[in-house]
């Protein structure tokens, strides 16, 4: 049976999983990750996407991404991604497949979800027990959101925008959203509806990308996740 295409709706944020084969390390120090950045930003560049929250972890991506055209998510992480593999095959002289397979994605609502999508992407560090606190590790999006550094790469998402009149009122209250935790069924939605190919948002909107796509999207809503969470 032919696999169903990726589900990409043009206008909104999709969230990306990338993944080592065999969940293998992708990034071995900081040098790696500054040149994945560095394709990150032309891959974008080019296709005309935006990104809006991104963690690099030792052996997966996650990414925050808004394409321009149907095919943007694909050529941009084809871009990104064959030049990374490229790097890293010169720079330690190996052989052999990087990644894994397609990578995983899940449309997302421009609201309450889209915070939550990058508040779950940003707490991966916490999660996996690496740090405390998202804003000590440096190579998530989480400093530049909360104000406390640039980088070039991020541009900002409505939600995002939502949060306040200025730039400083928006960082302060992004970071204040981080005092609480995401509940552990909402953590398992977002996993579960990103490595099925799903939507994330409410009724409505799983409705609305349902007549968009001409598909039958079955994964069901969490419910409006509360602001904070």
């Amino acid at each position: 049976m032919p696999r169903q295409p990726r589900l990409v709706i043009v206008g909104y944020p999709h969230h990306i999983i990338l993944r080592g084969n065999n969940r293998s390390a992708i990034f071995y120090n900081d040098k790696d990750k500054r040149f994945f950045i560095k394709y990150l930003k032309e891959a974008k560049e080019k296709t005309g996407s935006k990104i809006y929250a991104y963690c690099l972890m030792g052996n997966h991506v996650h990414l925050l991404i808004e394409p321009s055209t149907e095919d943007g998510l694909a050529d941009m992480m084809q871009l990104a991604g064959i030049r990374y593999a490229q790097y890293i095959n010169r720079t330690y002289k190996r052989t052999g497949t990087l990644w894994e397979g397609r990578f995983k994605s899940s449309v997302v609502s421009n609201d309450e979800y889209l915070l939550t999508c990058g508040k779950y992407i940003e707490l991966n560090p916490v999660r996996a027990k690496i740090v405390k606190n998202p804003q000590d590790y440096f190579w998530s999006s989480f400093g530049v959101r909360a104000g406390e550094r640039i980088d070039g790469l991020l541009d900002e998402d409505p939600a995002y925008k939502g949060l306040g009149v200025t730039l400083e009122e928006r960082q302060r209250n992004y970071k204040s959203l981080f005092e609480k935790s995401i509940p552990n069924n909402v953590v398992d939605v977002v996993r579960l509806t990103t490595q099925r190919g799903g939507v994330l948002g409410d009724k409505d909107f799983i409705a609305k990308v349902s007549r968009l796509s001409g598909r039958d999207i079955v994964l069901r809503p969490i419910g409006r996740p509360k602001k904070g969470i």
